[in-house]
């Protein structure tokens, strides 16, 4: 950055410094742990020196220090598991709902606030990009870009089939249904993976924005779809009140689920060589979520469980998703291989 002619080229300097920026997001906190560590071990040394009497209020003190060494501990190993290479990303984010009509909706419609909730939790910024309402209650899908440091890395586990057992608030005779909604989350896609769309692939359609009005939604043909012909690949934005803006929106979605669409097939390639069972992607349940007649919601992959119903539904979801990076890092698979960090 120090080097003559470093600003002659804006973009090239600014994508410089935000991957500078990016290192010492993952340096400088590990840097500030280890010396917190070095400060308890200076405690550990004047509790040995000190007085009887001045024992117990230092011990006191190591305690608490220790207690949130721990915390901290545990959230940069959570974050030392954010390296695939699209991790940091932003993450496109899609609900739909499955058979079951306006129960399963309705189900839609409770996922869209726990994830958006989440996101707040988070820090992360939520763009909704397309909702399409159901016929009596609820939606049938949504999409969002969610938006934040590593959105990608932690909203991945979130991927696949979720069930909901409940009484359903629209039978009047007050019977347990069970209802799905799929989960489908793609990275979004950066300038430096070339995915090249030929116009004769894609045919794009404009029609007016549904959903909740405001001056020139509704009144203009804004919303964009385009369909990818030769993998059947839809993608819809309406939320811009521009139509070109829009269209760049779902180009850019486009291209993420193409991309993804690739990395899924050599995975799958990869899977069938070396005759692991399972599908990746979409229809494997990954999660349940009980309120009668019991309360539980349960992680199928990881066995991550709680009663708090509630909570969960109102976006407390670190505990799930922190269970699925720790259980899929190289040192958990591999417990009996000893590695080198």
């Amino acid at each position: 950055m120090g080097s003559p002619g470093f600003w002659d080229h804006q973009e090239r300097a600014q994508a410089h410094i935000a991957k500078l920026n990016i290192i010492k997001r993952s340096v400088l906190p590990v840097a500030a742990f280890q010396k917190k560590i070095d400060d308890a071990q200076v405690m550990v040394e004047l509790i040995g020196a000190a007085s009887a009497d001045e024992q117990d209020a230092y011990v006191q003190e190591l305690e608490t220090t220790v207690a949130a060494l721990q915390t901290e501990l545990d959230e940069l190993e959570i974050s030392s598991f954010l390296s695939g290479q699209f991790d940091k990303n932003n993450a496109i984010f899609s609900i739909q709902s499955g058979a079951g009509g306006t129960e399963s909706n309705d189900w839609a419609d409770m996922m869209f606030r726990m994830y958006n909730r989440w996101a707040e939790r988070r820090g992360f910024t939520v763009e909704l990009q397309d909702i399409q309402p159901g016929d009596q209650a609820g939606i049938t899908k949504a999409t969002m870009l969610i938006k934040g440091e590593n959105a990608y890395g932690y909203v991945k586990a979130e991927r696949g089939v979720h069930r909901l057992v409940r009484i359903s608030p629209f039978d009047s005779n007050k019977r347990r249904h069970t209802s799905f909604c799929a989960v489908d989350v793609v990275a979004e896609i950066t300038e430096d993976i070339d995915i090249d769309i030929p116009d004769t692939d894609i045919r794009v359609d404009v029609y007016r924005s549904s959903g909740k009005g405001g001056q020139g939604v509704n009144t203009t043909d804004s919303a964009v779809r385009i369909t990818h012909m030769p993998s059947g690949l839809v993608v819809v934005c309406q939320d811009a009140r521009s139509q070109i803006k829009n269209r760049a929106s779902a180009m850019n979605v486009l291209k993420s689920r193409l991309y993804e669409k690739r990395l899924d097939e050599q995975r799958s390639e990869m899977e069938r060589f070396y005759g692991e069972k399972g599908e990746i992607g979409w229809g494997s349940q990954i999660r349940s979520y009980v309120l009668q007649p019991y309360q539980m919601v349960k992680d199928l992959r990881t066995g991550v469980e709680t009663s708090n119903v509630d909570a969960v539904l109102d976006g407390d979801l670190d505990r799930f998703i922190n269970g699925w990076l720790r259980a899929g890092s190289p040192r958990h698979r591999n417990k009996d291989i000893k590695m080198e960090d």
